[in-house]
């Protein structure tokens, strides 16, 4: 089964610096027909503005991925994790038992497009962690490629979940499939362009939940760039 959440339905915060869009219940926005798939608990898209960011705040035992579009954003982290993430990079950081963090866009002039995903982890009170992969471009490019899951390879970054994400930069025409293990479920993103998906077309910002298939097959009908997330 195919279900289709279409962009325009997220919730949206705007204020002077930020636009952010929720697929999920957060902060003040609330949706109880979706406060999370599995173990997918955030994804929010955000477009901050030149010079501004998320002061110094806590987290608690979530994964936090941040997946970098347009520009660059500025971490730093109580842990000592910090650094620069720029679009073919992926961060990664564990707030376990606590951790304070600061965002801020790199630049004083360009707008930051990043989509940051939460993902609940298999245990609570783990040490707070960061690290920072550079995706391999070869292996993402008309293909799924993984960059995140509990077993992870080169150019990918842990999650202490039984939780995978998978990118594709497909060019126009191309499709890719990815299989669905048995008893497994996965929810695509669309950051960029349009792809088909069980006879529909999604457009950036449109996902889709997806359960009880084999396999999931995904064409672009323009040049695109899409997340999925292959979830126990």
């Amino acid at each position: 089964m195919v279900t289709i959440r279409r962009s325009r339905e997220r919730g949206q915060t705007k204020i002077g610096w930020l636009d952010s869009r929720h697929s999920f219940s957060f902060g003040d926005y609330y949706d109880p027909a979706n406060e999370s798939f599995g173990p997918l608990r955030v994804i929010n898209e955000d477009w901050i503005a030149g010079g501004a960011g998320f002061p110094p705040h806590p987290h608690r035992d979530m994964e936090i991925v941040t997946y970098i579009l347009d520009g660059a954003i500025a971490h730093k982290d109580s842990s000592g994790g910090g650094g620069t993430i720029r679009p073919g990079e992926i961060q990664r950081m564990s707030a376990g038992s606590g951790i304070v963090h600061a965002e801020f866009n790199a630049s004083k002039d360009e707008t930051c497009h990043l989509l940051q995903i939460w993902i609940t982890p298999s245990r609570r009170g783990l040490d707070p962690s960061y690290e920072q992969k550079t995706i391999d471009a070869a292996a993402v490019q008309n293909h799924f490629a993984r960059i995140a899951g509990p077993d992870p390879q080169e150019n990918e970054v842990r999650l202490v979940q039984d939780a995978e994400i998978w990118a594709a930069r497909l060019d126009a025409g191309i499709e890719a499939i990815h299989p669905l293990g048995p008893g497994r479920r996965a929810w695509l993103q669309v950051a960029r362009g349009a792809v088909h998906l069980d006879g529909q077309v999604l457009t950036a910002g449109d996902a889709a939940a997806i359960t009880d298939l084999e396999q999931i097959a995904v064409r672009a009908e323009q040049d695109s760039e899409v997340l999925l997330f292959d979830l126990a």
